[in-house]
C-alpha cells in the first residue's frame, strides 16, 4: 500500500473520517438532556454505527500519515499542521463528543460568575438548564480544577449569557487554542531533544485521542498542555521566570502538570543557574503567580481540597480495578476490611507514583522533558482514576522528547486502543452498544480492504 500513500489521501481520509465521526454524533454523542435518544432507536443506533465508522478511519489515516512521517521525506511541521486543522474542523460544529465533562465546566463557570464557593458546592447548588446537564454522578460534587480554569469558564459564562449553544461553542474553542499551543510548542521541544518535529505532531498533535477528546470532548486538558508546553519553551530559551509562571497556569488548570516546575529548575542548571538560585527563582514565581491567579479568579484556595474529589465507580484505573477484586475476594472470605479495599489501593498507587516519578528523574535528569513525560506518564497510570485523554500528559512531551521511535510506536499502539475505549455518549456501554460499535468499526475495515484492493488491480494488471 506504501506506494499509494501521500498526504492528500491522508487528509482526505481522515476528514471522512471526522466528519462521518460528527456526523453520527448528531443522535450518539453527548447530547443535551432535552435531545438525547433512547440507545435502542434506530437513529441513535445508527448514530453509533456511524462513530466507529469514522473512527476507524481517523486511526488510518494517522496511521498512513506516520508511515508518510517516518519515510524518506517526511512531510514538513507547516503541512502537518494544515492536515490537523483539516481533520479538526467537522468536529467544531459537532456535539459533544465521548463526555459530559465540558458540561461541568459551564455549570462550574456560573458558579464562579455567581459567587458559589465552586469547591464546596457541586453543580446542584446552582439549579437551571445547565446544572442539569451535568451527570448524575457529578451534581453533588465540587469543582478539582484550580482557578484559571475557573476563571476562564467564568468569563465564558458571563459573555454566552449561560447559553448552552454559545457555551459549548465557546468552551470548544478555549480547547481548540489550547492544542494549537500544544503544536505550536512541539516543534521547538523536539529539536531540543534532538528528534524530528514532524514525527513529534504526529504522535503529539495529530493523535486521535486530541481531536477525539481535546477537540471533540473540549477537555481542559488541552488548556493545562498547551501552557505547560509553551512554558517549557520559554523556559528552554532565556525566559525562565516566565516559564515558571506559565507552567504554574497550567497547574492552575490541573494539578499534575506543576511536575513541569522541576523541568524548569532542571532546565536553569544546565544553562549554566546555580541549583539553589534555580530553586529559589522557580518558587518564587510559582508562588507569585498562583497567589495572584488566585486573587484574580476569586475562588479561593479551596481547589487543594477538592484535589481528593471522588472518582466514578466504574471508573478504570489500575488501582481501582485491583481493589474491586481485592475488596470481593474479602466479602467472599467474610472480612470487616473489604470497605477498606479501594482505598487502600489508592493509596498504595499514589505511593507507587511518587517512588516512579523520584526514580525516572534520579535516572533521566539530564533528559528533564523525556523525565516529566513519563512522569506524567507514571500518575496518570497509577492514580486513582483514570480516561483515556490522560494519556495525553505523558505522551504529550514523550512525543518530543523520546529518545528513539521504538517509544513512539508503542505509545502510537496504546493511542489506538485507547480511542476506541470510550462511547460517543460517554456512558457506560451496554452489549447492544458494543455490538453496534464493533460493527461500524468491521465496516470501515472492509471499506478500506477494497479501497486497497481496488489500488492494487491496476498495478497486478500491469505486471500480469
Amino acid at each position: 500500500m506504501a506506494p499509494f500513500v501521500d498526504l492528500r489521501r491522508c487528509q482526505i481520509l481522515g476528514l471522512a473520517g471526522t466528519a462521518v465521526l460528527a456526523a453520527g454524533g448528531e443522535t450518539a454523542g453527548a447530547l443535551p438532556v432535552r435531545d438525547l435518544l433512547h440507545p435502542a432507536s434506530a437513529r441513535a443506533a445508527l448514530g453509533l454505527v456511524g462513530v466507529y465508522f469514522g473512527l476507524v478511519l481517523l486511526i488510518a489515516a494517522w496511521a498512513l500519515l506516520g508511515r508518510l512521517v517516518r519515510g524518506p521525506r517526511p512531510p514538513a511541521p507547516r503541512a502537518l499542521l494544515a492536515v490537523l486543522a483539516v481533520w479538526a474542523a467537522p468536529l467544531l460544529v459537532a456535539p459533544p463528543l465521548f463526555s459530559r465533562d465540558v458540561y461541568s465546566y459551564l455549570a462550574q463557570g456560573a458558579m464562579v460568575e455567581a459567587h458559589m464557593d465552586v469547591y464546596a458546592h457541586g453543580p446542584s447548588q446552582l439549579g437551571g438548564p445547565i446544572a442539569d446537564e451535568v451527570a448524575p454522578l457529578w451534581q453533588h460534587t465540587g469543582a478539582p480544577y484550580g482557578p484559571v480554569f475557573l476563571a476562564v469558564a467564568a468569563a465564558l459564562s458571563g459573555l454566552t449569557r449561560g447559553e448552552l449553544p454559545a457555551g459549548l461553542l465557546g468552551m470548544r474553542l478555549v480547547a481548540l487554542a489550547g492544542v494549537a499551543l500544544m503544536a505550536a510548542a512541539l516543534p521547538r521541544l523536539a529539536r531540543h531533544s534532538g528528534a524530528d518535529p514532524s514525527a513529534a505532531l504526529w504522535l503529539g498533535a495529530l493523535n486521535p485521542l486530541v481531536l477525539l477528546h481535546l477537540v471533540a470532548g473540549a477537555h481542559n486538558d488541552a488548556v493545562m498542555l498547551g501552557l505547560l508546553g509553551v512554558g517549557l519553551v520559554a523556559a528552554l530559551g532565556r525566559w525562565p521566570v516566565l516559564g515558571a509562571v506559565l507552567v504554574t497556569l497550567a497547574a492552575l488548570v490541573k494539578a499534575p502538570a506543576a511536575l513541569g516546575l522541576a523541568a524548569v529548575v532542571v532546565l536553569q542548571v544546565r544553562a549554566g543557574r546555580r541549583p539553589a538560585k534555580a530553586v529559589l527563582t522557580t518558587t518564587v514565581a510559582a508562588a507569585g503567580t498562583t497567589v495572584a491567579a488566585t486573587a484574580v479568579a476569586g475562588t479561593g484556595y479551596g481547589w487543594i481540597a477538592a484535589l481528593n474529589t471522588p472518582v466514578s465507580p466504574q471508573n478504570w484505573a489500575l488501582t481501582t480495578l485491583l481493589g474491586r477484586a481485592t475488596r470481593a475476594l474479602l466479602h467472599h472470605l467474610g472480612s470487616d476490611l473489604a470497605p477498606l479495599a479501594i482505598p487502600a489501593w489508592h493509596t498504595l498507587g499514589v505511593a507507587a507514583a511518587v517512588v516512579a516519578v523520584a526514580l525516572i528523574w534520579l535516572r533521566l535528569r539530564p533528559r528533564p522533558l523525556y523525565a516529566l513525560g513519563l512522569s506524567l506518564a507514571a500518575v496518570a497510570a497509577l492514580g486513582p482514576a483514570i480516561r483515556p485523554w490522560y494519556a495525553l500528559w505523558g505522551l504529550f512531551l514523550i512525543a518530543a522528547a523520546a529518545p528513539g521511535t521504538s517509544v513512539r510506536h508503542r505509545m502510537a499502539a496504546v493511542t489506538g486502543v485507547l480511542a476506541l475505549c470510550v462511547l460517543p455518549s460517554g456512558g457506560p456501554a451496554d452489549t447492544g452498544q458494543l455490538l453496534l460499535a464493533v460493527c461500524g468499526g468491521a465496516l470501515a475495515v472492509v471499506v478500506l480492504w477494497q479501497a486497497h484492493q481496488a489500488e492494487l488491480a491496476p498495478a497486478l494488471g500491469r505486471t500480469a
